[in-house]
């Protein structure tokens, strides 16, 4: 078999929160988790970019560095990288098939998350991996990745509301089970939480008596630059941002953070290397710039409220200066990469044309409440091949969380969605679920 249909094999398994299985597999496989340092990256939102930006700044810095993250936009090997590089299909499926045969007697079968995962581990150590920037799948204390004892550093980006049938009702709930990746004495970055999580992860690095860095947002310079210091003692560093959104101030703060730890810790990384490195990083899917048929639009993958809240205010504020002369789309193929990534606040309400698909088990109401507003289009797509909301059900839920919406439609399907909202010169969006922004991807590819 090959890699897909390995992994599709193991997808009725669903989600089974637990370490055992990883565990007693691992140790068939010679325990590679053992072979490689790693920075353990969790959160709700911001996790994906933050591995992002570490793992470009440390390839800079001269280190073969494994990044594994998920889900994948198009294809599974995007999941498990070495130094930008995804793993070939043939060493995918090599490495699958010794954790698939290392599985066999097991007591219990493992998930698909937990092959996968295990997949990355041996492909990091075959490849004598310097390092490795590993992601959590979903929570952080059951998941998976979490097999490593001593992380260089525990990074905690975001928590907000998500995945709360499996991680628990609260906000404080959910981020007990992300604390779950902080580990005795070693050292923790956490981005800014809400305050009922501020006080569990606080606690909890207390009780393990670990190093933290609570992490302020990079000061913003204008023209897609920033600027970032840790304290008094660091030095400031000041970097292009190659990401869109407020959220990447942030995000990249938390990363130079860790960084800074790893120096402290005989890592040899510059301010060149940090500069370069986060210059240079890419993370698709999320505020991207793209096109469908020649018209400009923008993807996000905003698949929970904290994530729809940042997309509708990276909208919000979009310079539309030149929407007279031309619309959206003129004014976007004219305008340079920095002057994008960095809107210009025009305190107007321009309508949006929105096409959106929401998985079912996403808080629906909360994401659409977060993203419509009066004129806005509204574009209804299933989520192809995944349990998603029936387009009908988020109709019914849209007009009545904005009633002044001037068109709310349903759609078979993405293409003839996009295409309906590309004929007019609104900014049009497409978002709600990182699986749609994959199909979207899958589609651009074909497109006439």
């Amino acid at each position: 078999m090959n890699a897909n249909s390995i992994l599709k094999s193991y997808q009725h398994f669903g989600v089974h929160l637990g370490l055992e299985r990883i565990h007693q597999l691992l140790e068939k496989l010679d325990n590679p988790h053992k072979q490689v340092p790693i920075i353990h990256v969790a959160g709700t939102n911001g996790k994906g970019s933050v591995c992002a930006y570490l793992s470009s700044v440390l390839t800079a810095a001269g280190y073969r560095v494994g990044r594994y993250t998920s889900p994948h936009l198009i294809d599974w090997t995007e999941r498990i990288c070495i130094n930008q590089k995804p793993i070939s299909t043939t060493a995918l499926q090599q490495c699958l098939e010794k954790v698939v045969c290392a599985a066999e007697g097991n007591t219990e079968t493992p998930t698909q998350f937990e092959i996968i995962t295990a997949a990355a581990w041996l492909y990091f150590a075959e490849q004598k991996a310097d390092i490795a920037v590993i992601e959590t799948g979903l929570g952080g204390r059951l998941d998976a990745t979490n097999v490593c004892e001593t992380p260089i550093v525990s990074v905690i980006t975001s928590i907000s509301l998500d995945h709360w049938q499996i991680l628990g009702p609260t906000v404080a709930d959910i981020a007990g089970e992300k604390a779950g990746i902080i580990k005795s004495k070693c050292p923790v970055v956490v981005g800014e939480l809400p305050e009922s999580a501020r006080i569990v992860v606080e606690k909890r690095i207390q009780e393990l008596d670990c190093p933290a860095v609570w992490v302020k947002p990079a000061v913003d310079l204008g023209q897609g630059f920033a600027e970032y210091q840790l304290n008094q003692n660091s030095a400031k560093v000041r970097y292009e941002l190659p990401l869109l959104g407020k959220i990447q101030l942030m995000n990249s703060a938390i990363a130079i953070a860790t960084l800074e730890i790893l120096q402290h810790r005989g890592w040899q990384i510059s301010q060149t290397a940090i500069q370069n490195g986060i210059a240079k990083t890419q993370w698709p899917g999320r505020l991207q710039q793209t096109t469908w048929k020649n018209q400009k639009i923008l993807i996000d993958g905003a698949h929970n409220p904290a994530a729809a809240i940042a997309l509708r205010e990276y909208v919000d504020n979009f310079d539309r200066t030149h929407e007279q002369s031309g619309g959206f789309c003129t004014e976007i193929a004219s305008a340079s990469e920095s002057s994008f990534s960095k809107p210009a606040p025009t305190n107007q309400n321009f309508p949006v044309n929105w096409v959106i698909g929401i998985l079912a088990t996403k808080d629906c109401d909360d994401i659409l409440q977060a993203l419509l507003k009066k004129g806005d289009r509204l574009y209804l797509v299933p989520v192809p091949d995944q349990n998603s909301t029936p387009p009908a059900e988020l109709a019914a839920l849209a007009q009545n969380i904005c009633p002044e919406l001037t068109l709310c439609q349903t759609f078979p399907d993405l293409t003839t969605a996009l295409d309906a909202a590309v004929t007019n010169e609104n900014l049009t969006v497409l978002c709600g679920s990182l699986y749609l922004v994959g199909h979207f991807l899958k589609q651009q590819t074909f497109q006439p």
